[in-house]
């Protein structure tokens, strides 16, 4: 793991070279959700393609740079786009654009993907908080020798997503009238859709949605020692839950849909965050 470290370093001496920018919180925009950085006053931009060793984004939807400025007086870094593993990165370049944000000074980490809907009480296009996570379809980004600048060899999940972080969401989505769900989040590496009897099984585990990001990128910020939140927007209803097949471009479509009520969640909820 000491390659993953060096690399993480050199990384950080790149995107150091082009701004000396120090974010709070850091924000993930999911598939079809970045267009919410049209919020940031922005500061500075930046490629991944740009900087030393970092993983770029393939996929359609993630545009793949750095968003560097601030929602309100909240000094905040945003990813448009993120890395999957289905994409054929190891894991550890999957989740080395958190590890740089929290060596960057990112306390707060809010996480956003699309998502299937498993809990057979969801819609398309509602927004659903993560209250945990199921990691048990994706590879753990810790295996291996521990990285011990980073955090510590056992780190506790019994409360990866931040309590008070959660009870800012709730409040907030009440404030301003946004209907918001709450729920298990898994991740399957992807890149196929779920079989129905893929999900079946989920829904059995206590899954209310499904996605192929996200849990890595939590078990790594949780290591290091980040506060997280995350929402998904269900995109679609599970395999085997309607008659429709599924497709990226429904996903695209469904975030377009939650659009309004998903910018507005995010940008009063940062706000919030200036007091806890």
């Amino acid at each position: 793991m000491g390659e993953v470290y060096d690399k993480l370093t050199r990384c950080y001496e790149s995107v150091r070279k082009k701004t000396d920018f120090v974010p709070k919180t850091a924000i993930v925009l999911g598939s079809g959700l970045g267009d919410y950085a049209e919020n940031i006053r922005v500061i500075h931009e930046i490629s991944y393609s740009e900087l030393e060793e970092f993983p770029v984004s393939t996929v359609p939807g993630h545009a793949g740079k750095f968003i560097f400025g601030f929602i309100d007086d909240i000094p905040v870094a945003c990813m448009k786009g993120r890395v999957h593993y289905y994409e054929g990165y190891p894991v550890s370049d999957v989740v080395l654009p958190i590890r740089l944000l929290k060596l960057m000074g990112a306390e707060i980490l809010f996480l956003t993907n699309a998502a299937g809907g498993v809990n057979t009480s969801f819609h398309a296009g509602d927004l659903m908080m993560i209250k945990d996570h199921i990691s048990a379809f994706a590879p753990n980004p810790l295996i291996g020798p521990n990285i011990e600048e980073l955090g510590p060899r056992f780190p506790d999940m019994s409360a990866v997503y931040d309590k008070k972080l959660q009870e800012l969401l709730v409040r907030t989505a009440k404030e301003n009238h946004i209907f918001l769900q709450e729920g298990v989040y898994a991740q399957m590496t992807g890149p196929s859709y779920e079989s129905p009897a893929e999900i079946r099984m989920l829904r059995g585990l206590g899954c209310d949605a499904v996605g192929m990001s996200t849990v890595v990128e939590a078990i790594a910020a949780g290591h290091m020692g980040m506060r997280i939140c995350g929402v998904s927007c269900i995109s679609n209803l599970a395999a085997g839950m309607s008659a429709n097949p599924l497709s990226h471009r429904e996903v695209q479509e469904a975030a377009d849909m939650a659009a309004p009520n998903f910018k507005k969640l995010v940008t009063e909820t940062v706000k919030g965050m200036a007091g806890i």
